[in-house]
């Protein structure tokens, strides 16, 4: 078994504050999990697809979880989504939604497309900190992990 500060984690974000507030939180939260950043929802596909520019499996890694923001530009978080339920190998791969988005739409159509949280970003640091602590023992430490097959 893999030491829980191994497993990458893939945040797809496109503001870059909230990706700054993220990156803080971990650190400040002393998670060393390596976190890999992309910015938009087709950014996301090619990197979960393994195609370029993420081909490099090693440096690249299929992450252990997914933080999923909903607004993205190209393709839109439920986009995302609702592709990655679809890829035989990658359909279970844990995905929480992390968004500003607290419309009713955007949550139920988050988790009849294959979500397994939704949260919404909250405003103070300190919230987000606990948050992405409570990230940390829930989905890294405590769950399960689905096994993912790499084709």
């Amino acid at each position: 078994m893999l030491n829980a500060s191994n497993y990458t984690i893939l945040l797809v974000e496109d503001d870059s504050n909230d990706i700054f507030l993220i990156q803080r939180a971990f650190r400040k939260a002393n998670l060393l999990n390596p976190l890999q950043v992309v910015e938009n929802g087709e950014a996301a596909v090619f990197y979960l697809a393994g195609e370029p520019p993420y081909t490099d499996r090693d440096r690249y890694p299929l992450p252990v979880l997914i933080l999923l923001d909903l607004k993205l530009p190209r393709k839109s978080g439920l986009e995302v989504l609702e592709w990655l339920r679809q890829q035989p190998d990658l359909k279970r791969l844990p995905v929480v939604v992390l968004t500003s988005s607290e419309e009713n739409r955007d949550i139920n159509q988050a988790y009849d497309l294959g979500a397994n949280s939704y949260l919404v970003k909250p405003v103070a640091f300190e919230a987000l900190l606990d948050m992405v602590k409570t990230l940390n023992s829930y989905w890294l430490i405590f769950n399960q992990k689905p096994k993912l097959e790499e084709s």
